[in-house]
């Protein structure tokens, strides 16, 4: 791609509203992880909080959820759109002014009602779908704006020249659009097993039809931005596309192992779950083989939690599609297993991809400040408190699974489990505080136009011009 092709492949960048979604995705998760440090403690101290309604576990744990996905994983993902949809699209999103409008929707009439419902005690008791219905319209509004901003600009031009991050990008708005009101809205009307699927289906379609695609199109965006070298194969990274928007959807069931749900969609749930981690191999490896010769470890900060959030996919995928199966989710159903899993998912993969993708994109604005050292401290924290975390739920896990199947006492699994959610407060939690403390730090102090951003004209443009490589023969022709 000539330098004239590129430079038109990067048209005008909202950055303004990629501050402000990432100013609002740090606020989110530091509030998140509060909440989440709170019900930690509180399973080791349970009067802690106590005469304190909003301070009730419940409640706390609904809005550490909620405010994860939501709050820090929606925003930051927000502020990566306005950021690479118009490099990939090589057109700007259709408006600032409903830029502004969706930016206010999402967090004043989302998550900061939501939070106040909820800690007030109105919420509804569906997992991932805590906040309620009033919030859940708010919600159906926001991802409609959404796609009305971010998806018209991909259709000015020929399918043909998508990137993959693109389709991505795609298959998230339009999929969780969809399956959103699906799983928040229609369990309210559908009693029973029936009710159950639905919310099943959102509870996995949440992670797989709105966390992993944006997360998903982070990775291949970032990867060849800053190694500057194309992906090693785009005909791998659209076959793991199309099979997960494919097998997704199917998974949800495999949450209701053992249940009354006909036994047909509990084995299609479970056989969709060993297919899909052959998919995240696939994707996996053409990622690793992507950033050949970025070192294990790679240098900028950007790239280093995106190549983190690569490993974590693989080791997360792998672990689902196995204790999908029968013989292993009789055990650890209901275990501190599959809460070690979740954050495997949640913080591991998704979180790493969003604060790749946030760091990539604010190391481009030119008047952001920024901390590398901040930065690289939050990274190790983070990634040592993720670890001992998973390390440890994952051992208790399986010490209460064995517990239970040998008839004991519910007590001796709670005192047993004692040590190791002592292990979780006082040592993993407390490290992924101070890591996400020290990662807000990084993005809000430092010099203005610090890291990348001081040679944005030049590595800027030249990394965007990998990225959006397929765009150069229309951009030739339209030139």
């Amino acid at each position: 791609m000539t330098d004239t092709v590129a430079a038109r492949a990067v048209p005008r960048v909202e950055t303004t509203l990629v501050h402000a979604h990432g100013i609002a995705a740090l606020v989110t998760l530091l509030l998140s992880i509060s909440f989440g440090i709170i019900a930690a403690f509180q399973l080791l101290y349970p009067d802690l909080g106590a005469g304190v309604s909003w301070l009730s576990w419940g409640r706390v744990r609904y809005s550490h959820t909620q405010g994860i996905m939501l709050g820090w994983l929606g925003n930051a993902f927000l502020a990566f759109l306005y950021h690479a949809v118009p490099i990939l699209s090589g057109r700007p999103v259709t408006s600032v002014a409903l830029g502004r409008w969706l930016f206010a929707l999402w967090n004043f009439a989302v998550m900061l009602p939501g939070w106040v419902l909820v800690l007030s005690g109105v919420s509804q008791p569906l997992e991932w779908a805590e906040f309620p219905l009033v919030v859940d319209g708010f919600v159906v509004i926001a991802l409609v704006m959404a796609a009305v901003q971010f998806l018209p600009p991909f259709f000015t031009r020929g399918l043909e020249y998508l990137y993959v991050s693109s389709w991505y990008i795609i298959g998230a708005l339009v999929f969780t659009l969809l399956s959103y009101p699906m799983g928040n809205i229609a369990p309210e009307f559908v009693a029973g097993a029936a009710g159950a699927a639905f919310s099943g289906l959102w509870i996995h379609d949440a992670v797989g039809l709105f966390v992993t695609p944006l997360a998903l199109a982070i990775l291949y965006y970032v990867i060849p931005a800053v190694t500057r070298r194309p992906i090693y194969s785009h005909f791998l990274s659209m076959l793991g596309f199309w099979l997960l928007f494919f097998l997704y959807p199917l998974n949800g069931t495999h949450h209701y192992v053992f249940s009354v749900i006909p036994m047909s969609a509990q084995l299609t749930a479970i056989t969709a779950s060993a297919l899909l981690g052959v998919t995240v191999v696939i994707v996996v490896a053409n990622l690793v083989l992507s950033m050949r010769g970025a070192g294990f470890l790679p240098r900028d900060p950007g790239l280093r939690f995106v190549a983190a959030s690569t490993w974590f996919y693989l080791i997360v995928s792998i672990q689902g599609s196995m204790q999908a199966q029968m013989a292993v989710n009789q055990t650890v159903h209901f275990t501190d297993w599959v809460v070690g899993h979740s954050h495997l998912a949640m913080l591991g993969f998704a979180s790493f991809a969003a604060a790749g993708g946030l760091v990539h994109a604010w190391q481009r604005i030119p008047w952001a400040r920024y901390n590398a050292r901040a930065i690289d401290v939050g990274y190790w924290l983070v990634v040592a408190g993720l670890v001992l975390m998973v390390v440890d739920l994952t051992a208790a896990g399986l010490m209460q699974g064995r517990l239970w199947a040998s008839g004991a006492p519910w007590s001796e699994s709670v005192q047993a489990s004692r040590p190791y959610w002592i292990v979780r407060a006082h040592g993993a939690a407390l490290l992924l505080g101070a890591g996400f403390i020290s990662f807000f730090v990084g993005l809000t102090t430092g010099a203005r136009g610090g890291g990348l951003a001081a040679i944005e004209h030049g590595a800027g443009v030249e990394a965007a011009g990998h990225v959006a490589s397929r765009l150069a023969p229309v951009l030739e022709r339209v030139s």
